[in-house]
């Protein structure tokens, strides 16, 4: 009953995103992750496409221009998008798990305001993020401190996100993403004509 809906999750760079969403998508039935595209390098634990599509920059300019992409964006010196087709195709069955940036969730807002529930993640000091993005030695303390500084501007956005959750305990955190997916599939708006026609009750 009601619509499938497309979960957008959004954090600054060492906020745990990464790790939430994996725990998320492991324990929430009916969830299928939205694999983006970028132009960036893999790191040594990631996958092509179970992580994402690992593509140059040629082609994803290609894919700019024959617009198969419903979102992307330059972040730093790399691309990030999100095809599509992919999308849709899994959004006919399954709720969908978007972990995209700010840029990104906006124009997911934008084009599919009746599925789309924008999430924020948020660490509980800012200075946590600097300690977390050394502890991940896969970045230059120039890219660091670039990181950090876009973090400032991307705390900036969550007033126009539907949710924010402080990660300061990553199961608990997954714990209130799973609460919200419940709460969001049970709304009115999105179950209410349907339930009313289930239970023979005239739609006033």
């Amino acid at each position: 009953m009601g619509e499938n809906l497309l979960i957008v999750v959004s954090a600054p760079s060492g906020a745990g995103k990464t790790t939430i969403c994996k725990k998320l998508l492991q324990t929430t039935p009916n969830l299928i992750f939205s694999v983006s595209m970028t132009t960036r390098k893999p790191r040594d634990n990631e996958i092509n496409g179970q992580d994402y599509f690992f593509i140059s920059t040629e082609e994803f300019k290609k894919r700019i221009k024959k617009n198969d992409f419903i979102e992307w964006a330059k972040v730093y010196d790399d691309y990030y998008g999100t095809p599509k087709k992919n999308l849709e195709d899994s959004l006919a069955g399954m709720d969908v798990l978007l972990d995209i940036d700010v840029q990104g969730a906006m124009n997911i807002k934008k084009e599919y305001s009746d599925n789309a529930v924008l999430i924020f993640i948020a660490p509980p000091f800012l200075e946590d993020l600097k300690t977390r993005l050394s502890n991940r030695m896969t970045d230059t303390s120039e890219e660091i401190e670039k990181r950090f500084l876009l973090a400032k501007e991307e705390l900036k956005n969550i007033l126009n996100y539907d949710y924010c959750v402080i990660n300061d305990d990553v199961g608990v955190t997954v714990g209130k993403l799973k609460s919200i997916i419940i709460a969001e599939k049970n709304r009115v708006k999105r179950i209410g004509k349907e339930l009313l026609k289930k239970l023979e009750v005239e739609d006033a």
